[in-house]
């Protein structure tokens, strides 16, 4: 991104900020009928040899198999450890004889005593969002039953995620073995929405149990082991979305790991790396191809090299084909990814409070998403599409080789750049990536990047801008983002800002004034796509983190998936 620091502590001097991130570590999933295990977590010896600096390796964590079964049986007679009860807060209205109206709650409570019912009026539980009550309970063949509050509805997948996760929450809490999930009202709900809420609880508590101890001297092991969806429908239809819900999640925890490791550790080496790995796991449907600094200078990829130039670890420029399995393909698709495994702000260095220099990491939290779209997308195997996954990865450092402040440099479409700001160096080397995934000839292309920080003073910590020309581009992943229970924004494509990026002696600056920072961005990145390819942009530079946890989210592996499988036959 360019200037965090100022965007945060001096209300954003430059229009973009950049972050930067690194990971390594890969898990792999398998589900077995009703199982969904959890990704394994393995370094290569070649990755393991490169984290020198620091001594810092990560351990080899082996992460718990939990099968996710459905079932159809009265929530009174299942055994195990906890009951988690999903109630909204119509759930919790009670007659005048404070009895519970909901017909699962007031059966749970009748085997109870009455205790449901006095212990939620005592600790003034109404089922609000966030909150959560767990009683012990003798004498039924569940040791604890947890109401947990969804609000007053619940029917969005991100909504639903949430809720899954926050069973783990209570599951961790008790060290619970065993789990089954409930909601209280699911009569009225289509089969269809059965199925997508299944789905979406299985994900949420699939992601809410991980943790990245990997870095840690100590971990924690998890109790948790099975997981039974009660009440939601069962039969193979039903295990099909509980697969596809394990396939996301690993893909998302795939590219969470990514972003959590440093940059001592994940290098544009070690990207490149696991990138190949993924592909040699799925070699049914991907193929890889890695070029070094010599081939992109063939390429007369002078914007991604000259972004690159200062730092002692060579850029690699990461290109992985999906291809389907079996009959044509009618759709080809690119997900470029922004793969800037750290970001110091080169010349223009990132200072002050609030510049996010310890966080620069994440940086390459586009190229997560887009490589953790890819290991899902290589387990699902979708059939008419094919997908060209890009990420021109390298490190912005400081040195004497590196960009100046006022250099000129030339990207692969000839255009040139007066580079006013090195700190806003994420968009020259996709400027590069986006030239090279036009010439794949791809009819669509996604791109995502921690762009800005102007962005995230835009749209806060949660939600992604969105920047196309393209009203269809537009509703497509808007669309695919709300099915992934992601969220995105749709910002304005203002060309009348392009006037702030003119320069004196280039075709252009690659940074403009203060004002609609993300903007000029966007409209930057649009000067490097051929206008026969439609195009979206995704700035995620505030989704991409979670302060409160401190751990990245896998932001964008979602929706990306969603967007492919809507181009598939």
């Amino acid at each position: 991104m360019a200037t965090i620091a100022s965007s945060f502590a001096a209300s954003f001097l430059a229009s973009s900020s950049t972050f930067s991130s690194s990971s390594s570590l890969f898990l792999s999933v398998r589900l077995s009928s009703a199982s969904l295990r959890y990704p394994t977590r393995r370094l290569m010896a070649s990755t393991l040899a490169r984290a020198t600096l620091g001594l810092t390796e990560p351990a080899n964590i082996q992460n718990p198999e939990i099968s996710f079964t459905a079932k159809e049986i009265d929530v009174t007679q299942w055994k195990g450890d906890i009951l988690a009860v999903g109630v909204t807060e119509k759930d919790m209205v009670k007659d005048e004889n404070a009895k519970f109206n909901n017909l699962i709650l007031k059966s749970l409570d009748s085997k109870l005593g009455g205790l449901l019912a006095e212990a939620s009026s005592e600790e003034d539980f109404s089922g609000k969002v966030g909150q959560s009550t767990v009683l012990r309970v003798p004498g039924l063949g569940f040791k604890r039953v947890g109401l947990i509050g969804l609000g007053q509805s619940a029917s969005t997948i991100a909504a639903f995620k949430s809720f899954g996760e926050a069973v783990t929450t209570v599951a961790k809490t008790a060290q619970a073995s065993d789990v089954a999930i409930v909601l209280a009202s699911s009569e009225e709900l289509s089969a269809e929405v059965k199925l997508k809420t299944a789905s979406a609880i299985a994900s949420g508590t699939a992601l809410g149990i991980h943790e990245d101890n990997r870095y840690k001297s100590e971990s924690k092991k998890t109790a948790l082991r099975s997981v039974d969806i009660l009440g939601l429908g069962k039969g193979p239809e039903l295990q099909k979305k509980l697969k596809y819900a394990e396939d996301v999640s690993s893909g998302i925890i795939f590219g969470r790991e990514l972003v959590n490791s440093p940059a001592n550790v994940v290098t544009p080496g070690v990207l490149a790396e696991e990138a190949s790995k993924i592909a040699s796991a799925y070699s049914d449907v991907l193929t890889a191809k890695i070029l070094n600094a010599e081939q992109c200078k063939e390429l007369k990829m002078g914007s991604y090299l000259a972004v690159a130039a200062a730092s002692a670890n060579p850029p690699h420029f990461i290109h992985l084909c999906y291809k389907p399995p079996s009959g044509p393909v009618n759709t080809k698709l690119a997900l470029v990814g922004k793969g800037l495994t750290f970001d110091s702000g080169g010349y223009n260095i990132k200072t002050g409070p609030g510049c996010l220099i310890e966080l620069m990491k994440f940086d390459m939290g586009g190229s997560a998403a887009v490589l953790g779209a890819a290991k899902a997308l290589g387990q699902i195997k979708p059939l008419g599409v094919e997908v060209h996954f890009i990420v021109a990865a390298c490190e912005n450092m400081i040195s004497g080789t590196g960009m100046r402040p006022g250099d000129i440099v030339t990207a692969s479409n000839g255009k040139t750049i007066e580079v006013n700001n090195t700190d806003a160096e994420g968009r020259l080397t996709l400027a590069d990536a986006l030239v090279y995934a036009c010439n794949q000839g791809v009819e669509k292309i996604v791109d995502l990047a921690t762009l800005t920080g102007a962005c995230i003073v835009a749209l806060g910590p949660s939600i992604a801008g969105v920047f196309t020309p393209s009203d269809d581009m537009a509703k497509e992943l808007l669309e695919a983002a709300e099915e992934g229970g992601e969220k995105l924004w749709r910002m304005p494509m203002e060309e009348s800002y392009w006037e702030s990026m003119k320069s004196g002696v280039a075709d252009m600056v690659n940074t403009g004034g203060r004002q609609g920072g993300a903007i000029v961005a966007a409209l930057f990145l649009k000067q490097f796509v051929d206008e026969k390819v439609q195009w979206l942009h995704i700035d995620l530079a505030g989704p991409v983190w979670n302060d409160k946890k401190k751990s990245a989210t896998g932001f964008g592996v979602s929706t990306l998936v969603e967007w492919v499988l809507k181009h598939s036959s």
